[in-house]
């Protein structure tokens, strides 16, 4: 892992995500490379514009970063959001948003 980027604040979940991390060894281990992605600013699975506005808010710290990762052969998302105030950051599934 590089240099942080930014803050990730207080890491909270869903508990749709909670419940799939406590029943899948392979889920929670998707989750944290995930998280450290979000962390070495690779957003994921995103289009070049949603990225651009997450290097923006970089730049700005007046915006939310927003990373999107796709886990399993059933193509299933997870969305990572830190807030704009770099206070909190929540990993959700989309239908948890």
């Amino acid at each position: 892992m590089s240099e942080r980027k930014f803050n990730l604040g207080q890491i909270v979940v869903t508990k749709a995500i909670d419940e799939r991390m406590k029943s899948s060894e392979f889920f929670k281990s998707f989750v944290m490379r995930s998280l450290t992605r979000h962390i070495d600013c690779d957003w994921g699975d995103l289009c070049e514009e949603d990225k651009e506005l997450n290097e923006q808010a970089l730049k700005n710290c007046d915006a939310r970063l927003f990373s999107s990762y796709i886990y399993g052969s059933d193509k299933e998302k997870i969305w990572i959001i830190t807030e704009w105030d770099r206070s909190v950051t929540t990993i959700l599934f989309p239908e948890d948003y």
